[in-house]
C-alpha cells in the first residue's frame, strides 16, 4: 500500500524545448526526459538537450533515453548533454549497466507478470512491451503489481491524468508520462501536463 507520507514523483518525458521544460518544472515535475533515439518523433540532439538543461533550475533530474547504443557512446553523450541519469531503453543485463561509468536507469519492457521482477535490486522503469523501442502508450495490467514491492519502480505506459490515480495504492517510486501530455508529438500541452502532475501528486 502507498504511504501517505511519501509524495509520488513524476517524470515528464519527450521534452524538446525550453518552454515545455520550464512549464513542467513549474507544475511540479521531479524529472524531465530527453529522447536520444533518432527514430523517435521526440528525438532531440545531445547539444539541443544541453542548451535546455543548462538553463534549468537545480534539483530536477535530467534523464536521457538511449536505444541500442554502446556503453562508451552512452557515457560520451551523457557527459556531453549534461543529463544526470541515463535511461537504458533496450534489452541489457546487469554487466552492461555496470560497465557504464554514469548513473543508469534500466527499462523493463514487460510482456508478462514475470518480467516485472527483472532488476528487482535496482531502481528501474517498467513499461509495456512493444516491438518498437521508445514507448508505445500501452498500459500495463496493474494487477501484475499486486503484492509486489513497487518502491523501486517507475511506472510508464499509457498513463494520463484520467488514470494515474489508479496507480497510487501500489506505492510506485514514480510515474512517467509522455504522449498523454502532448498537443502534438514533441510539443507539450500545458493543461495536460498540469493535470497529470496534479492528479499524480494527490492522495
Amino acid at each position: 500500500m502507498k504511504s501517505e507520507e511519501i509524495e509520488l514523483r513524476v517524470k515528464i518525458c519527450g521534452i524538446t524545448n525550453l518552454k515545455d521544460a520550464i512549464q513542467a518544472i513549474e507544475c511540479g515535475a521531479d524529472a524531465l526526459g530527453f529522447v536520444f533515439y533518432e527514430k523517435s518523433p521526440r528525438y532531440i540532439t545531445p547539444q539541443e538537450a544541453k542548451e535546455i538543461i543548462d538553463q534549468l533550475p537545480p534539483f530536477v533530474e535530467k534523464v536521457g533515453l538511449f536505444v541500442e547504443k554502446s556503453a562508451k557512446e552512452i557515457e560520451r553523450i551523457s557527459y556531453a548533454s549534461h543529463i544526470s541519469l541515463a535511461q537504458i531503453h533496450f534489452d541489457v543485463d546487469s554487466s552492461f549497466l555496470n560497465s557504464i561509468s554514469f548513473p543508469t536507469l534500466p527499462v523493463v519492457r514487460a510482456a508478462s507478470v514475470e518480467d516485472i521482477s527483472k532488476f528487482s535490486d535496482r531502481y528501474r522503469l517498467v513499461d509495456a512491451y512493444c516491438e518498437v523501442y521508445g514507448g508505445s502508450g500501452k498500459r500495463l495490467n496493474l494487477e501484475w503489481f499486486d503484492g509486489v514491492d513497487c518502491s523501486k519502480i517507475i511506472l510508464a505506459g499509457g498513463l494520463s491524468a484520467e488514470n494515474v490515480q489508479e496507480t497510487l495504492r501500489y506505492g510506485f517510486y514514480a510515474v512517467d508520462a509522455s504522449s498523454s501530455t502532448e498537443k502534438q508529438k514533441g510539443i507539450k500541452n500545458p493543461e495536460k501536463v498540469k493535470g497529470f502532475i496534479r492528479y499524480a501528486k494527490s492522495f
